[in-house]
């Protein structure tokens, strides 16, 4: 388990650009953090580190963005406004578990459920874990908000 300590938007984007360029396709980032921590901001740098050029933004409402002009293909979901895993595999969303590129889910413990050091809470349902199918790396990153401008990451790998 690792920690990052971020004092600005752009040190959250530098860290994410970091992961973007050594990351591989069949990688998936699960984001567990409140509203307004800097998933999305470490989006846009994981995008910078994959060179993709179109500009990044939240697919709350969308679910899934997809870029496609990078290294390599890079799917951005957000179940902001998913509640449950049913709802979720109601949206048809499994396939990105297996996805040729980079796959980065905000609100992941919606999803996966509570992993160590998240404080997410569980949905005390099946976790949707054993759909990923092939093997690969599960990074996933809890981040808190220390103050207006710090942000604690702390990541783990999972699988790999």
């Amino acid at each position: 388990m690792a920690t990052y300590i971020s004092h600005s938007a752009a040190e959250t984007e530098a860290l994410g650009e970091n992961w973007g360029r050594s990351a591989a396709s069949g990688w998936i980032i699960g984001l567990c953090g409140d509203l307004g921590s800097g998933k999305t901001q470490l989006v846009k740098g994981l995008a910078r580190g994959l060179d993709i050029p179109e500009r990044v933004h939240s697919p709350t409402f969308a679910l899934v963005n997809f870029y496609a002009r990078g290294r390599l293909n890079l799917f951005h979901l957000d179940l902001y406004r998913l509640e449950t895993q049913d709802q979720i595999r109601s949206a048809g969303l499994e396939e990105y578990l297996n996805a040729a590129g980079v796959t980065v889910i905000e609100w992941a413990e919606r999803w996966f459920g509570r992993r160590p050091g998240c404080k997410a809470l569980s949905r005390g349902t099946q976790s949707l874990a054993p759909s990923l199918s092939q093997p690969g790396l599960l990074r996933w990153v809890e981040i808190e908000t220390l103050s207006d401008n710090e942000r604690r990451f702390v990541y783990e790998d999972i699988g790999a």
